[in-house]
């Protein structure tokens, strides 16, 4: 037998104790359960009621936050890009207020500027004008009698020269009548033989005195009639010629025919309205054109004669067509035909200010047509020695004329020059030297005195200077 095992039939001392603590630590732990739950109803009889919340409710509460951080986060990454923005855009105002403007920097902080060199030139002064072909003879044929047209010999449009049968009339009639007074004048100049043998009969019957000196006076008196009379007969005949000369009418000159309005069998009358044709002289033609009256003194300043009475050459004038070369206003056209100055007006248009010219020009190629509309442009004289520039490297401030140019030292040098006359691109100027290097690229923000390094410009200036001999003008003269 084990000693923890109490023997059968015997009773432990240790059993009730056992019991008894058991029940009382039972006890305990009830009492304080009980104790513990009614602290729990006491607590949530004190508390507020919860409210109900729905699906939709959660759901939303949930996505709130989402939201809210989605919204920091894109505000924070905009202010981050503004601020580099800002911070580079203020770096780069700096870096170009730091830096010299207009061009890039050299060694030792020298601006780079294209330069051109101011060239010495005779020019010649042009003016330019609107001007129309002319023809030097133009004519309407027509009719100088009533008649029936028999042949037409000309073409519409034909070249034509001067002597051409161009038409011929019916001219049985015209032939009838001069023929009637030729035989009247044959008639007329026999009856005067015999009045003259009469005449002289009687001066020898008077002289012997068979006769009274009244039969001698009425002799004469005859004589004298009949001579008269055959001067008459003459006449009559030089007309019938004269009117059938009519009926063939020929070119009064070198030209071309327009169109022709009659045919074989039409009525020719001297009544008519329209030309049988109409002819114009095409080579030479003419061109007239008009000029401010301000320009009227060097006009006939070039057209007066030399020293000792010699003739004066004529201005030369040249023609451009506007259409075929879009730079004519610009000088760039190269000119089609070149001739001269033969007519001034006597009389300068009080409404307009203007002066009525005329040039004469060489047309055996046809190139000019009457009517056509074109520019001319007509030298006056030339500008000796002249001082050319780029119009582009000049700058306006106010009513002053400047330009930069490069000094000896090395830096920008501010001139101030007066434009005596342009033409195409260039200028004539004054107040700059010839070979002085002129700046032409860069010069928008140079200021006196600022280093800069000096490289040929864009443009070649002796091309421009070698346009300059035939460019016409584009603006002011001196």
């Amino acid at each position: 037998m084990t000693s923890g095992t109490p023997a059968p039939g015997k009773t432990s001392r240790r059993g009730p104790i056992v019991s008894l603590q058991s029940h009382r630590i039972a006890g305990t732990i009830g009492s304080l359960t009980e104790a513990k739950q009614s602290s729990a109803d006491a607590d949530l009889s004190f508390r507020a009621p919860l409210p109900s919340l729905s699906l939709e409710k959660v759901n939303s509460m949930r996505r709130k936050p989402v939201v809210l951080s989605l919204i920091i986060v894109l505000l924070v990454a905009g202010g981050g890009w503004w601020w580099k923005s800002r911070a580079a855009s203020q770096a780069a105002r700096a870096e170009a207020a730091s830096a010299p403007a207009g061009g890039a920097s050299g060694a030792g902080g020298a601006q780079t500027v294209g330069v051109v060199l101011a060239r010495q030139q005779d020019v010649p002064v042009v003016v330019e004008a609107s001007g129309t072909v002319a023809a030097l003879n133009q004519v309407d044929v027509r009719a100088q009698t009533t008649a029936i047209v028999r042949d037409v010999l000309v073409k519409d449009g034909q070249s034509v020269h001067k002597g051409q049968l161009l038409f011929r009339f019916d001219e049985r009639a015209d032939r009838a009548n001069l023929d009637k007074a030729r035989a009247q004048l044959a008639k007329d100049k026999a009856s005067l033989a015999d009045l003259q043998r009469q005449y002289e009969r009687a001066k020898e019957l008077l002289a012997q005195k068979f006769v009274a000196q009244s039969a001698l006076d009425t002799a004469l008196s005859s004589l004298e009639g009949g001579r008269s009379l055959v001067v008459a007969d003459e006449a009559a005949v030089q007309s019938a010629e004269v009117a059938l000369s009519y009926n063939e009418i020929r070119a009064p000159f070198a030209g071309r025919a327009g169109a022709v309005n009659v045919w074989p069998g039409s009525l020719a009358q001297t009544s008519a309205t329209t030309p049988l044709v109409n002819i114009v002289q095409i080579d030479p033609v003419g061109i007239t054109f008009n000029l401010p009256e301000t320009e009227l003194a060097p006009v006939l300043e070039a057209m007066r004669p030399g020293a000792g009475g010699t003739q004066a050459t004529p201005p030369e004038v040249q023609v451009v067509l506007p259409g075929i070369d879009s730079g004519a206003r610009r000088g760039k056209a190269e000119p089609i035909a070149r001739g001269k100055l033969i007519f001034v007006d006597n009389l300068v248009d009080a409404t307009t200010g203007t002066i009525k010219l005329k040039a004469e020009f060489e047309n055996k190629q046809q190139k000019l047509w009457p009517g056509q509309y074109l520019r001319v442009r007509m030298t006056l004289r030339s500008i000796k020695d002249a001082v050319v520039i780029p119009q582009a490297a000049i700058i306006l401030r106010g009513t002053d004329r400047q330009i930069y140019v490069v000094g000896p030292d090395k830096t920008a040098q501010l001139k101030t020059i007066r434009m005596r006359y342009t033409f195409g691109e260039l200028a004539v100027v004054d107040g700059v030297e010839a070979g002085a290097t002129v700046v032409l690229d860069g010069k928008q923000n140079l200021r006196p005195g600022v280093p800069v390094r000096a490289q040929p410009a864009a443009v070649d200036p002796a091309a421009a200077a070698r346009q300059a001999a035939a460019a016409g003008p584009e603006g002011a003269g001196a």
